[in-house]
């Protein structure tokens, strides 16, 4: 029998989109080949091949002296049974390691080089580490808009892409998508059954939440099920015209999703790579026409608005190459929209306005009626000028809340409701004024301290937005959290400051605070 060959054993240690295999120190491979902890390995059984981060384990009860353990992820990847026999070997370099040492020297690469490396982040040929350095030097060194536009398609060729032509007749593919960094911004739930109750196709996916305490997939995942196949997310449209799904089951951008994976614990959203992240998830989602919102503000991710136009060529210059119609709205992103920072704080400020509720936060109402009128003005039957006006209609006659629940039943209801966490926290105002501005980064983080979005019912409850007076003492937000720890993190990141900023006011007008 091959020295090498060794039985395989699920470790069940999420890896979180990396491959890891687990070998003991006095395995006889390990001392043969000269394997060090954090080496790559190639791993092989019945005819496929994994390339793997190798961990050394020296506790004898995880693993056998002549056992492969795998991680979650590498034993899915690999596709056979445990006990199975498979065969450890060093690893050769990656095709791409060539183009991915020029980009950490600040080259610039071509299409056929950026293809390929994509092709080997999506086969998970590289480590986290070796995706870090890559992640980094995109965001040290720009890439150009040739670079950005070689990268999206990249990232179209190496996953799946979905055809709707047969449902649609030659009409549009919509969608709505924001670059993110707004608290509570969840427009997108309100536009998705705003515009497919006016009958148009519009697929909804999105990624789990980069930096942020949530985001769409995080929030829907709160009322129903979103990791959804390809073939039922398609039946699901086809039913219902719709969806609100997370993009990463339906496999329709693999490498954009590892380097999420990355991008994540490290809190960078390069330019380059957001809008190749973006475009290239709605392309290969079957969207011909997208709305784009860009949300500029002092704590936005975007700060000015040159720089926010910067941005928006940028899109429009990526989208028309790749034939889609791109509608890019510049926002105010000077405060978070609504009241909710977190899954289900999040999902119940868009059902009251779903539901026409009088306590619905008002700004998230009215962005997400304007985004939708700019959706169904992609509608050939629609003049401009108009959409909102149907926008408007078809959300107070209810027929956007109906389509929700349709949407939410077609992809599968939650059995039990999702409450806020039961341990709280009154945030009060130090002084008496009018809040002035609301720092966004600074909101986020604590709620992402409360637990969210791992914890849905962790996050923030805005009592208090911008303009409105407070009295010293009065709440400006209140903390939700399931643990104690993340309460004490949370309470202890707001000790150091509250987030906002307080402008005098006459007193007069501080006593009307309610």
């Amino acid at each position: 029998m091959d020295a090498s060959a060794l039985a395989i054993r699920r470790v069940a240690i999420d890896t979180w989109r990396e491959n890891v295999a687990y070998l003991r120190r006095d395995c006889p491979v390990v001392r043969a080949a000269g394997f060090q902890a954090l080496a790559k390995v190639q791993v092989g059984a019945n005819g496929r091949t994994i390339a793997a981060v190798l961990n050394v384990v020296d506790d004898e009860r995880l693993l056998g002296p002549c056992e492969l353990g795998l991680s979650e992820d590498a034993f899915e990847r690999l596709g056979v049974p445990e006990g199975h026999v498979a065969t450890v070997a060093q690893a050769e370099p990656p095709p791409s390691i060539g183009a991915l040492h020029r980009k950490l020297a600040g080259e610039r690469l071509g299409r056929d080089e950026w293809l390929a490396l994509v092709r080997d982040v999506a086969a998970a040929r590289y480590s986290k580490i070796e995706l870090a350095a890559f992640v980094v030097a995109t965001h040290q060194y720009e890439l150009d808009r040739e670079e950005v536009r070689h990268l999206t398609e990249a990232m179209i060729a190496v996953g799946r892409r979905i055809d709707w032509r047969a449902e649609v007749g030659g009409g549009p593919v919509v969608d709505k998508h924001c670059i993110g960094g707004i608290p509570g911004n969840r427009t997108s739930m309100i536009v998705v059954p705003i515009v497919t109750a006016h009958g148009m196709l519009c697929p909804k996916t999105s990624s789990r939440a980069i930096t942020s305490p949530a985001g769409t997939a995080d929030t829907m995942a709160v009322l129903a099920e979103v990791e959804l196949p390809l073939a039922r997310l398609q039946q699901i449209v086809r039913a219902t015209r719709g969806c609100l799904a997370w993009g990463g089951t339906a496999d329709l951008s693999p490498a954009d999703d590892i380097l999420i994976s990355v991008e994540r614990p490290l809190a960078l959203d390069s330019a380059g790579q957001m809008v190749a992240s973006i475009l290239s998830k709605k392309i290969a989602a079957g969207s011909t026409h997208l709305v784009l919102d860009i949300p500029v503000g002092p704590t936005a991710k975007v700060r000015s608005l040159p720089d926010a136009q910067r941005l928006k060529r940028l899109f429009e210059y990526v989208a028309a190459r790749l034939g889609l119609a791109l509608d890019a709205v510049i926002t105010d992103g000077t405060q978070p929209v609504g009241r909710g920072i977190g899954p289900v704080l999040e999902a119940r400020d868009v059902m009251q306005v779903l539901a026409g509720d009088p306590a619905a936060p008002q700004d998230l109402r009215q962005k997400a009626l304007r985004l939708a009128g700019r959706v169904i003005e992609f509608d050939p039957d629609v003049r401009g000028g108009d959409g909102y006006r149907i926008a408007r209609d078809i959300l107070d006659s209810g027929r956007a809340r109906a389509q929700m629940e349709a949407l939410i039943d077609a992809q599968g209801r939650r059995r039990e409701p999702v409450r806020p966490g039961a341990l709280v926290h009154d945030v009060a105002a130090a002084t008496d004024g009018i809040v002035a501005a609301i720092d966004n980064l600074r909101l986020a983080r604590i709620a992402r301290l409360s637990g969210a979005p791992q914890v849905p019912g962790a996050g923030v409850d805005l009592l208090r937005k911008v303009g409105e007076p407070v009295r010293a003492g009065e709440p400006l937000y209140r903390l939700h959290a399931a643990y104690a720890a993340d309460l004490d993190f949370a309470r202890r990141f707001v000790a150091q400051g509250d987030g906002y900023t307080l402008a005098p006011a006459p007193s007069a007008a501080v006593g009307t605070a309610a």
